[in-house]
C-alpha cells in the first residue's frame, strides 16, 4: 500500500505515520525528515536547503521530487510506503511518478498548529521553527498544499480525518477508512 499524509506542520503526521507503519508493517518516510539532514551537512546543497528551511520556504520542487523518488527506488520501499509532506505542490504531483492509493489529510485549525509548532522545538533542532518561519509555513500551506488536498479529493483518494482529536482516536480512524 502507497499512503500519502497530508496537513499544516503541526497536525500529527509524523506521529500518524510511525503508527501506520507499525501497523500495517510498510516503510514511513518523512520528507521533512530528510531534508533537515540534508540541512545539516556542510556541503553547498546543505547550507542552500538550511536556508530555504529556515526562512520557512518550500524546498524546490525539482529537488524535492528528485530526493524522494530516489529514496523511494530502495527496496525496503518495493512493496509500499507511507510519506509525509510530499507532495506539497501541485507541480509535484504531476511530476511524481509513483501511484498513490490513498491520501490521509489530517484537519486542523491554524489556530491548534501554531499552538502546537510552539512547543515542537524544545531542543532547537528546526531550523525552521521560528515564529516568523512558523507564519510562513502556515500561510504556504494554504496558498500552494490545499489545491493538492481538492487534486486528490475529486479523484476519490482522499481520506480526510479530524486531527484535533486524540493521538489514539485519529490512529483508530485512519485505520477504519483504510479498512484495516
Amino acid at each position: 500500500m502507497k499512503v500519502v499524509i497530508i496537513g499544516i506542520q503541526g497536525a500529527g503526521k509524523s506521529t500518524q505515520g510511525n503508527l501506520l507503519s507499525e501497523k500495517i508493517g510498510v516503510p514511513y518516510l518523512s520528507t521533512g525528515h530528510i531534508f533537515r539532514q540534508i540541512a545539516k551537512e556542510k556541503t553547498a546543497l546543505g547550507r542552500k536547503v538550511k536556508e530555504i528551511m529556515t526562512a520557512g520556504f518550500l524546498q524546490p520542487d525539482d529537488l524535492t521530487v528528485q530526493v524522494v523518488e530516489s529514496y523511494l527506488k530502495r527496496p525496503e520501499y518495493a512493496k509500499g510506503y507511507i510519506i509525509d509532506g510530499f507532495p506539497r505542490t501541485l507541480d509535484q504531483v504531476k511530476t511524481f511518478k509513483n501511484h498513490v492509493d490513498k491520501v490521509i489529510y489530517l484537519d486542523i485549525s491554524d489556530q491548534e498548529a501554531l499552538r502546537r509548532l510552539q512547543f515542537q522545538n524544545a531542543d532547537g533542532s528546526r531550523p525552521d521553527a521560528t515564529a516568523e518561519a512558523i507564519k510562513k509555513r502556515v500561510e504556504l500551506f494554504h496558498e500552494v498544499t490545499e489545491p493538492v488536498i481538492h487534486y486528490y479529493r475529486e479523484r476519490g483518494l482522499l481520506l480526510d480525518i479530524d486531527g484535533e482529536k486524540t493521538i489514539e482516536e485519529i490512529h483508530k480512524e485512519i485505520l477504519e477508512k483504510l479498512g484495516k
